[in-house]
């Protein structure tokens, strides 16, 4: 399947061109035809799926199964793979942006280094990918990723490797990512909020310090406990679960609808309905599903308003108030360590040969 679309054409593998240019035109063409054969006989006409998956249609035909997951959870790789396996989908659309497609193709014992080590070259990063206060809340949220990954013994992302890795064993399917650049999210949640809940909200992550169990884990999975939590979080913080939330379930639709348009069946290229399994966090299935049948403006939700004057000088001042203390803890250590110099025997016996030079 081709599209124009630029907001949604993120994909990660291998494309069909590459492996046709591999064999002559006719062997080519007739193992396509052998391969779509080979998938239409694997594919369930009426599937039994887990609980956790939705399944939506569009005007054309073409059905999406989309896959509630959530993000720590063994039991939600499972039903990824079982969902794929069963339906044969033509794409596969997972709830990621290319800022974060690394964690596709690293192994487990990686991430979950990855994930506890914060540092300062991840801060800088973090600074001068997304600005100073987007920076800043984008680290602070990674603490909250650190803590679970500690808490849990598990890394993140692990439903998205297991999508790509089962995606990877069914003819003709292509993976998309489809969610809304991490960096247009960021600023428009910190954009969004006063400077009175950014205080709140970095006070709130920063001594987050509660025990989480795999339980609570898979707690998330259920809607009515998920829509409750969700609801405490828009009587708290609107802004931000307007844009964090209601924001990229918008997008993430977006990118389903565009992923469920026709496909081109051989051998003579008809047009027929796509099977598409998208794999989402539970709390954005019900948006999806609202929005499903809505028209979308997607340039509205991915613009970032230029920072305001407030906004410019309480920057400055913080950029001054990081600096400052920098300096002032090099100057403390540089105080210190002259003093461990000058304690040593060995520079203490070479002071009284140090004369002031005659003019």
């Amino acid at each position: 399947m081709h599209t124009s679309s630029s907001h949604w054409e993120d994909s990660v593998g291998p494309s069909e061109d590459d492996s046709q240019s591999s064999f002559p035109l006719g062997l080519y063409s007739e193992a396509v035809e052998v391969l779509w054969q080979v998938r239409s006989q694997r594919r369930q006409k009426d599937p039994e799926l887990p609980e956790t998956v939705t399944r939506l249609t569009t005007p054309e035909g073409s059905i999406v199964y989309l896959v509630g997951t959530a993000h720590f959870s063994d039991s939600s790789k499972k039903d990824v793979a079982t969902t794929i396996q069963a339906v044969q989908p033509d794409v596969v659309v997972v709830e990621l942006c290319q800022y974060r497609v690394s964690m596709l193709k690293m192994d487990e014992k990686t991430l979950l280094k990855e994930a506890k080590d914060i540092n300062l070259e991840k801060v800088q990063q973090a600074i001068k990918q997304n600005g100073m206060m987007s920076g800043l809340m984008q680290i602070l949220l990674l603490k909250v990723s650190a803590h679970i990954t500690e808490q849990l013994g598990m890394a993140p992302g692990g439903e998205f490797r297991e999508a790509f890795k089962e995606a990877g064993k069914v003819p003709f399917c292509k993976f998309h990512l489809g969610d809304r650049p991490i960096p247009v999210t960021f600023k428009r949640a910190i954009a969004a909020l006063s400077l009175w809940q950014k205080a709140r909200l970095a006070w709130g992550l920063c001594f987050l310090s509660d025990p989480i169990s795999k339980e609570d884990v898979e707690k998330c999975k259920q809607k009515d406990l998920l829509e409750q939590t969700m609801s405490e979080m828009i009587g708290e913080f609107p802004a931000l679960h307007r844009t964090i939330v209601a924001e990229r379930d918008i997008y993430l639709t977006h990118t389903l609808r565009q992923a469920a348009r026709c496909v081109e069946a051989p051998p003579h290229a008809e047009k027929v309905p796509a099977v598409v399994v998208g794999v989402v966090g539970m709390g954005h299935v019900s948006g999806i599903e609202r929005n499903w049948e809505k028209e979308l403006n997607i340039s509205e939700i991915m613009s970032v308003a230029p920072p305001s004057r407030l906004g410019i000088v309480m920057r400055t001042m913080l950029k001054v108030a990081m600096w400052g203390l920098l300096g002032y803890a090099c100057y403390r250590a540089s105080k210190g360590m002259g003093r461990v110099i000058l304690s040593l025997p060995t520079v203490r016996s070479l002071l009284p040969d140090i004369r002031t030079p005659s003019c």
